[in-house]
């Protein structure tokens, strides 16, 4: 899920940039440190949104520059276990598929694409189900769960597990096709509950 996360630090600013505007300089120092970092404690940093710096600021012996504290906020994607999430298909292959969910990319196995034995054509690069014929590509934008989250010592990398063998997951069209049918079959239910009651009713 996205949120929005207030930190503080201090922020270093570079002599050449004194003359420009402080929260601007901040903001662009801290998106050089952050944005596009990993993390268990923030997740993945996507942009650093404002920033309140404080004008005064310390100078360290042999550093022309400044440091100043500041508090920011940072707009973060942090993935959670059981999440339901939305994303577009962007690589296929005989592993199974690599999903894009918000920014980043999370892997969906071949055993968790359908309730169905999956097999994979090179030629087309899609992977269909043998019974049921339902085929996953390169562009499909698809509903899962995610089930495995794991970031890597020093966050410079993390990978993210999901499914699609649940009711209602998959690709949107798959699940459109599944809520029709699920409504043709309360349909049908309640037009037999109605036969049956007329027939007892004239007995």
């Amino acid at each position: 899920m996205f949120e929005l996360v207030k930190c503080q630090d201090v922020v270093r600013i570079p002599p050449g940039k004194f003359n420009e505007d402080l929260t601007k300089v901040a903001i662009e120092e801290l998106a050089e440190k952050y944005e596009g970092s990993l993390s268990k404690e923030l997740g993945y940093v996507v942009a650093v949104i404002s920033a309140e710096v404080s004008p005064v600021g310390k100078i360290l012996p042999g550093d022309g520059a400044t440091y100043n504290q500041v508090t920011f906020t940072l707009l973060t994607y942090k993935p959670e276990i059981q999440e339901v999430v939305e994303g577009e298909v962007v690589e296929v292959g005989s592993f199974g598929a690599f999903v894009r969910i918000g920014p980043m990319e999370a892997l969906l196995h071949v055993s968790q694409v359908i309730d169905d034995y999956v097999v994979y054509d090179e030629r087309q690069a899609t992977l269909m189900g043998k019974e049921t014929r339902r085929k996953l590509t390169v562009g499909d934008r698809v509903r899962a769960r995610i089930t495995a989250v794991s970031v890597a010592k020093g966050g410079a990398s993390g990978k993210i597990g999901i499914t699609m063998r649940q009711p209602f997951l998959g690709k949107l069209e798959w699940i459109k096709e599944d809520i029709a049918k699920l409504r043709e079959e309360e349909k049908v239910k309640e037009e037999k509950a109605k036969t049956k009651k007329k027939g007892e009713a004239k007995k």
